[in-house]
């Protein structure tokens, strides 16, 4: 049985992944700063290591323990601290005689620096990654569907019949859900045909936001229109949700997340738009439509 250390595991993304890493016959332990961050999920009888990225004595002694690594890591759009974070953890993977790292990036990676702070610290740790001598394989996922479920989206569904987003009105999305992300991972995780890869990976449709506002319509029995907004705009509201103030402060989150919507927005062909046949045969998975999707959420 494959051992396998899951970094971020008590998030979001961490959990549909620890699910699918069982469903596959993997034995599961999360990598966490905190000994209770998994006590209020579904998986809070799963076990627990000390992890901190920033800390190559606990990377390595938690790597020393298993065979396999698969990692999402905190956003940050601070190239260098981006980096660090993968140095650390590709020097501790190569001294603790790790077999596999799967990094799992997050959001949308090109092959090239574009200028922008979180997109080009994550090229950096992929690159710390490659170095390091253990197998490596990279999955660079698109958007996510479950973003129309969190707080910054999901009121103006409820309230105001309205799907508010920072993409302009032709810019096709391979909306990918969560779950699907899980088992995508899993299967790069526990597969030995993949080593030394890089894959970008979607949803099994490419929709505008107006396609994303019928199908959600089509799952709650009401009328959702879309509503493309300025990245601008997009960086002030996150700003107000999260600390009070719609002033962005140059450098924080809220900016950098505008500013990869904005490059989105400005490129000729979307990048978000992924042909699934690209990874198909690497990642035989059953993709899930936005439709099928949606009807599984609360809209109330």
């Amino acid at each position: 049985m494959t051992k396998v250390l899951v970094i971020g595991a008590s998030g979001d993304q961490g959990i549909p992944l620890i699910s699918a890493l069982q469903a596959n016959g993997a034995e599961v332990v999360a990598g966490t700063r905190r000994s209770d961050a998994m006590q209020n999920t579904p998986h809070n009888d799963v076990e627990t290591l000390n992890v901190d990225i920033t800390d190559q004595a606990s990377l390595m002694a938690a790597f020393g323990q298993v065979d396999a690594v698969a990692a999402h890591l905190p956003f940050t759009h601070d190239v260098d601290l981006a980096q660090s974070f993968g140095r650390n953890i590709a020097s501790a993977a190569g001294q603790a005689g790790l077999k596999k790292i799967v990094f799992n990036t997050s959001c949308f990676v090109a092959d090239q620096d574009l200028g922008l702070g979180g997109h080009d610290g994550r090229r950096r740790i992929e690159q710390c990654l490659r170095d390091s001598g253990v197998d490596t394989v990279i999955l660079r996922p698109v958007v996510f569907m479950d973003n129309a479920i969190r707080g910054w989206i999901k009121p103006a569904i409820v309230n105001r019949n309205l799907f508010v987003y920072p993409a302009k009105q032709s810019l096709k999305v391979s909306w990918l859900c969560l779950e699907d992300l899980g088992k995508l991972i899993a299967h790069a995780t526990l597969s030995p045909d993949l080593n030394g890869q890089t894959l970008t990976v979607g949803g099994p449709e490419a929709l505008t936001g107006h396609e994303v506002a019928e199908r959600i319509s089509q799952a709650c029995g009401r009328e959702i229109r879309f509503h493309s907004i300025e990245p601008e705009e997009f960086a002030e509201n996150m700003s107000e949700l999260v600390t009070g103030s719609r002033v962005v402060a140059p450098g924080s989150v809220y900016s950098g997340m505008g500013n990869f919507y904005r490059w989105y927005n400005d490129q000729p062909v979307s990048p978000l738009a992924i042909d699934p046949s690209s990874f198909s045969d690497q990642l035989p998975v059953a993709l899930t439509p936005y439709g099928e999707w949606a009807e599984q959420q609360d809209w109330d």
